[in-house]
């Protein structure tokens, strides 16, 4: 059975506890990258986190989609989306 992810109070306990700091710093530190992070994606850019990935915006060009509930096809607009790679050393640690 799979976990439940990792809350973000779980995670500011944790990176606290790696930081050796208080709970309120590592939340500040946490929200600032969160900031960074996206504001450099949604300007076009792209954020390297070494050992975890990349994450980029990506450009989709306009198609054809289905609606599920009344089978009729449709053109959906060219839009942005948020991807991520992620990193070799991470995917070989979870395989390991």
């Amino acid at each position: 059975m799979a976990q439940k992810p990792m809350t973000k109070t779980q995670l500011v306990a944790a990176l606290a506890d790696k930081m050796d700091a208080q709970k309120k710093d590592a939340s500040e530190a946490l929200d600032a990258i969160t900031a960074i992070i996206t504001e450099e994606v949604s300007s076009g850019g792209a954020v390297t986190l070494p050992g975890v990935g990349k994450i980029y915006c990506r450009e989709r060009p306009e198609r054809m989609v289905r609606n599920p509930a009344t089978g009729e096809q449709m053109k959906k607009d060219a839009d942005k989306v948020v991807k991520m790679t992620i990193a070799k050393a991470l995917k070989d640690s979870v395989n390991n």
